[in-house]
């Protein structure tokens, strides 16, 4: 009977060396070696149209390396030294595009208060506007002659100053040619009078 227990005894120490020790071929002081961590997936970009260069300046150094470039949305207004304030108009890359620490980013501003322009790079005062147009001057009226006599002094001579003694086409030598015409008496500024007919300087004359 003895003989029977010990051999049960020794059947079940050897099942238990059978199943080795978790770890146990493991030298004392080894560490497991820790699994690879994932490579950070890529950022992207985010959207900066809108806001102040600083804000949108800080929002993009978490992401890359290198400095923002900052230029004027427009080709003919140079960047202030001092864009703190401006607004951000375009961006590059676009917003929602993938992102590497590497990658160069560009923001194209406008002066607070100053609109976007439809595209980057354009003007904001083009020079190609339109000349004004010429419009001719109108042709200066003809002179007409005199119609109050001019000069009111000296008997007129032939070519006195007084109306129609030489600019009218009417031209009478005497009165009496004037009344033969049945053009006397004529007043000062019509066709024939002139101040040699006028003897009494009234404007009237051949009027007696």
């Amino acid at each position: 009977m003895a003989a029977l227990v010990g051999a049960v005894v020794l059947l079940g120490s050897g099942c238990e060396d059978a199943a080795p020790k978790k770890g146990a071929d493991k030298p004392a002081g080894a560490t497991t070696p820790a699994a690879p961590a994932a490579s950070p997936s890529t950022a992207a970009m985010p959207t900066l149209v809108g806001q102040k260069f600083t804000d949108a300046e800080a929002a993009v150094k978490k992401l890359v390396s290198r400095a923002v470039e900052a230029r004027s949305a427009y080709s003919d207004v140079p960047l202030a030294a001092d864009h703190a304030a401006w607004a951000v108009c375009f961006q590059t890359p676009a917003a929602g595009s993938p992102l590497e620490p590497s990658s160069a980013v560009e923001l194209s501003l406008v002066a607070p208060g100053k609109p976007c322009p439809d595209k980057a790079g354009a003007a904001l005062a083009p020079s190609t506007a339109p000349a004004a147009s010429r419009t001719p001057a109108p042709p200066k009226p003809k002179t007409s002659p005199p119609t109050d006599g001019g000069s009111t002094g000296g008997d007129g001579g032939g070519s006195g100053g007084g109306s129609g003694s030489g600019a009218s086409s009417v031209y009478f030598k005497s009165c009496a040619e004037a009344k033969a015409a049945g053009a006397a008496p004529m007043r000062r500024g019509q066709p024939g009078y002139r101040d040699a007919l006028d003897r009494d300087k009234d404007g009237i004359a051949c009027d007696k």
